[in-house]
């Protein structure tokens, strides 16, 4: 698989990253251990997690998804191979109005991160959430604190706003400082209804987003990036944009819209939806690693087939608005 150079880094991921915010808990250990050594057979090498997952969930150890990697890495003693990623500075669960963004709450998010993982440093590591209460200098000077303290080498956000991302990088560069290196955010294909989002923690690509990360290059990881599957359920069965089975975000004709456009795509390449579906996002013209989340091997090949697609500008934008493509 094509690996992907993060700018300003020395990191080289794959094209596709594999989500595991279901591993060790509704995926079993098993089942997300033949998940793993499938994706690193086939050139995959940044497996995403974070210290919350799967904490939602009843009646499930803690930070399993963390714990399963590290031991999956220690059984397969293949670290150096992988590029190793995680998040901190989640909200408790139960408490998601309060931020978590001190120094000491990243520091005890990390820490027991490395614990779980079993590594010394954390290749890329990226704060879940923001607190627009703090200034951004004041959470890139705690991060460059622990990159000197090696804990840490790159350091990227999720779900920030565009405006808080300048002010962060501004920041950086002014004092010589490391800054962000990417970017996770909500990101697909389908377009979301913020307003139907059940967690308002959440932070899709805009359009103020989308442009600074034209103009700066700043790498994008998407999670969501199937939009849990939007387009291939309704390959599957009848569409309905207010079909109950469809997450409230999603349902909208203008996602009906875009998935017949993707079908008429698909056909014309000889191409599947879901090949579409990532193509889109793998074809944008800065870097793009879009995050998968199969709960099967059968599910993970099928995404991982998408890693060579590349639309045209015109074909992105006939996805997006309809025009017809030349």
């Amino acid at each position: 698989m094509n690996k992907v150079q993060i700018p300003n880094t020395e990191l080289r991921v794959s094209q596709i990253g594999l989500g595991s915010a279901l591993f060790g808990s509704a995926v079993s250990k098993d089942d997300a251990f033949r998940l793993m050594d499938r994706y690193a057979d086939l050139g995959g090498n940044m497996i995403d997690t974070a210290e919350v997952y799967a904490n939602w969930l009843p009646d499930v150890e803690t930070s399993v998804s963390e714990k399963t990697i590290g031991e999956w890495m220690k059984e397969r003693g293949n670290r150096n191979r992988l590029v190793v990623t995680t998040k901190g500075a989640h909200p408790r669960m139960d408490t998601m109005h309060i931020p978590r963004l001190s120094k000491a709450e990243i520091r005890e998010d990390l820490e027991g991160s490395l614990r779980r993982l079993q590594v010394e440093a954390i290749d890329l590591y990226w704060l879940h959430r923001d607190d627009a209460s703090r200034e951004a200098g004041e959470i890139i000077e705690t991060m460059n604190d622990f990159v000197r303290e090696g804990k840490i080498r790159y350091f990227g956000c999720s779900n920030w706003t565009a405006e808080r991302m300048r002010e962060a990088q501004a920041y950086a560069a002014e004092r010589g400082l490391q800054g962000f290196v990417a970017n996770q955010m909500m990101w697909s294909l389908a377009a979301v209804d913020k307003a139907q989002l059940s967690d308002p923690t959440l932070v899709p690509m805009d359009g103020e987003m989308y442009r600074l990360h034209l103009e700066s290059k700043l790498a994008a990881v998407p999670y969501s990036s199937q939009a849990q599957g939007l387009f291939s359920k309704w390959e599957k069965g009848t569409y309905d944009e207010q079909d109950e089975r469809i997450a409230p975000q999603y349902r909208s004709g203008e996602n009906v819209a875009r998935w017949k456009r993707s079908r008429r795509l698909a056909a014309e390449l000889s191409l599947s939806v879901n090949q579409i579906v990532l193509g889109y996002l793998i074809s944008q013209p800065f870097p793009t690693i879009p995050i998968v989340g199969p709960n099967n091997v059968e599910q993970l090949l099928d995404s991982m087939s998408a890693a060579e697609v590349r639309l045209t500008p015109e074909q992105l934008a006939y996805l997006e608005e309809g025009e017809e493509t030349g």
